[in-house]
């Protein structure tokens, strides 16, 4: 049986080698301690299948679903045939007329490149030559519900483990003081914790999160700190549950259950001393908060938000998801909604591509930019767009993603994908590879059947990625 002495702050290094000798928290607990060890071996096997063009990565999650026609895929013969129907059928189950409707946008070309940007998104026009935008995305889910499940998980209808999760599975933390996972102003609807849970893989692959539903709040990680009980308190209360958690996984066998809370104990211990200072934005000069848009009324909650999540990348954390709630969704007023969005996120997303640009970051950090799905060329009512998960636009930068490239095309409405199509399960598979991930085989085993992010599906778009 294990021993602790309450009177000590840590476990002996042989009473944790006694009781770590099963599952996976156990091997997690020999690693601390061979950190700390001056025997230790230095050579540590690699957690990449090839070797990774980005080390991180940041998703900018357009909750809603942003009107491709109107942002990023420009439609000449949609201005033209204003007021027209449209020659071909429409999707089942939606309420939008079949008259086309043009967009109130003008777009023009940007960059060296050429990227063809509506006016909605000037900043990001500035970051062109830096885009991957990727025009012929087509993914399952007419619905909010399955979509979004869809874009996260790979999954419209069953509860899997989001891309963050399963990227922190496969690759681990780069900062051990740190989570793996943080998801900024997460949704709470749509599946809420779904979208950024770890489902049936081990509890500490799920997000920790600041903020809820597009608000960033305080900026701080709830209940991170014991107002009652000192660091060394805390210390020998953490140790006494974890011998008592050892003791138990030696008799009963592993338990993911039991590990995923023993290194959830751990990781929130060792969070008190790095994450205060990793989320405190007050350091940053005046230079960086007026290029993220912080101090303006109609950007600064999403400049903080996109601040964060440099910061977040800079000190390791491996995926960063931040999220402007569900605003995108304009089935009427189309024009007012979609350009109070924009106003509200296009400096801040600017701001992030050119400050982790200036910093080196941007080489192996990859952006992910997009919503759920996009929108109907077609009017709902008299001033709205109905869901279209047909045919819609989501962009990649920096991470090793081909900056410059518009890839793909919708058809002369914008309405399907009909060239160089690119499902959401591609997408997946080509993001995990870009992070140094073979999708096909990073799996768990569960229920009697191993599981993937892309499922059976998926295929590395090629083209995308930097030669």
């Amino acid at each position: 049986m294990l021993y602790h002495n309450p009177t000590e702050h840590v476990l002996s290094r042989r009473s944790l080698l006694n009781a770590a000798t099963c599952g996976f928290g156990g091997l997690a607990l020999l690693d601390l301690l061979q950190q700390h060890s001056v025997a230790a071996p230095q050579a540590v096997a690699s957690p990449w299948h090839h070797a990774p063009r980005a080390r991180r990565a940041i998703f900018l999650f357009m909750h809603g679903g942003p009107s491709q026609v109107d942002t990023f895929d420009y439609k000449p013969r949609l201005q033209q045939d204003d007021g027209k129907d449209l020659p071909f059928a429409t999707a089942a189950n939606i309420s939008a007329k079949s008259t086309l409707m043009k967009s109130p946008w003008k777009f023009s070309r940007h960059g060296e490149s050429g990227q063809m940007i509506s006016e909605l998104f000037p900043g990001v026009a500035t970051c062109a030559d830096d885009l991957c935008v990727i025009r012929s995305m087509h993914s399952k889910g007419q619905s909010h519900g399955q979509a979004v499940s869809m874009l996260h998980t790979g999954s419209d209808s069953m509860v899997r483990p989001s891309m963050g999760a399963w990227l922190s599975y496969g690759l681990g933390a780069e900062n051990q003081n740190l989570p793996a996972f943080m998801a900024i102003s997460p949704p709470t609807a749509h599946g809420g914790p779904r979208n950024y849970g770890s489902a049936f893989l081990p509890a500490k692959h799920q997000a920790t999160t600041l903020g809820s539903a597009g608000r960033l709040g305080d900026g701080k990680i709830e209940n991170l700190e014991n107002p009652q009980l000192t660091r060394a308190e805390q210390r020998q209360q953490i140790d006494l549950v974890q011998g008592l958690n050892h003791n138990h996984l030696r008799d009963v066998g592993a338990g993911p259950d039991i590990e995923g809370a023993m290194e959830a104990f751990e990781l929130a211990f060792r969070m008190q001393t790095m994450a205060p200072g990793v989320l405190d934005i007050s350091g940053e000069s005046a230079a960086t908060l007026q290029l993220y848009g912080i101090g303006k009324k109609e950007t600064d909650n999403f400049g903080k938000q996109c601040l964060m999540a440099r910061r977040l990348a800079e000190a390791g954390v491996r995926f960063i998801q931040v999220s402007t709630g569900n605003v995108w969704d304009q089935h009427g007023n189309l024009k007012e909604g979609h350009q109070k969005n924009a106003l509200a996120v296009d400096q801040p997303i600017a701001g992030l591509l050119k400050d982790l640009k200036q910093r080196g970051l941007l080489d192996d950090t990859l952006v992910i930019w997009g919503g759920e799905f996009g929108r109907t060329p077609v009017a709902q009512g008299t001033n709205g767009r109905d869901h279209n998960p047909q045919g819609f636009t989501m962009w990649l930068a920096g991470g090793g993603a081909r900056g410059g490239l518009a890839y793909g095309e919708t058809d002369d409405y914008g309405y399907y994908s009909v060239s160089d199509r690119v499902h959401m399960h591609d997408l997946h598979a080509t993001i995990m590879h870009l992070m140094g991930i073979n999708h096909e085989q990073l799996t768990y085993r569960y229920a009697g059947r191993d599981f993937r992010l892309t499922d059976i599906y998926g295929k590395v778009v090629k083209d995308l990625i930097q030669a």
